[in-house]
């Protein structure tokens, strides 16, 4: 059963998938994003058809309702989580990962009509799309590996996700934290 994300769509904004239309090839050449995070704009470009031909990551494209330009992406793939028991063995907790959420600076730019877009974009589009798929197959959280930036993590942390104990985050990070993702910060929410 295919979610339909066309009935997410918003008074400001629409969803399509990555693969929807060949305007959106255009579109992403387009995107970009700051300095530091240069790896979403790179992503988007270069491996996300990629991923999609392979079952890698969903991607999703958000635009401009009025306008079709491209406002924001993200990338949505299933994962899992080690957790240490307290027999030193451990368990997994499926969940999906948000791998890729940018906002397009050259969309911000020229003024919204949505000052939040990312807050926007995670309630109307990423929330419903997780808690469908959860509703499905069962997962318990969604989770991120946020750039290490404070105002990343307070970000993230406005929109309800959490850091594990230093120890609990070091055992993840030894058991199934992607390479790519190096220096990067767990963070999770529970579904």
């Amino acid at each position: 059963m295919k979610v339909d994300v066309l009935n997410l769509n918003t008074e400001h904004f629409v969803i399509e998938h990555l693969l929807d239309s060949p305007v959106n090839r255009q579109l992403i050449e387009r995107f970009v994003v700051p300095n530091n995070a240069r790896g979403l704009e790179s992503y988007l470009k270069s491996q996300a058809e990629n991923d999609e031909n392979n079952n890698g990551s969903r991607t999703f494209l958000i635009k401009d309702a009025a306008t079709g330009k491209l406002a924001c992406y993200f990338s949505l793939r299933t994962g899992l989580i080690a957790v240490r028991r307290e027999d030193g063995l451990f368990d997994t907790i499926p969940g999906i990962e948000l791998a890729n959420f940018a906002v397009n600076d050259a969309y911000r730019s020229e003024g919204s009509k949505i000052a939040k877009i990312g807050f926007h974009v995670f309630d109307k589009f990423i929330l419903p799309i997780v808690k469908n798929v959860a509703d499905l197959i069962g997962v318990q959280c969604l989770y991120i590996y946020a750039l290490p930036k404070e105002k990343l993590i307070r970000y993230y942390t406005s929109l309800g996700f959490m850091r594990l104990p230093s120890d609990a985050e070091s055992f993840v990070y030894s058991h199934v934290k992607p390479a790519y993702d190096r220096g990067c910060i767990f963070m999770y929410q529970g579904i």
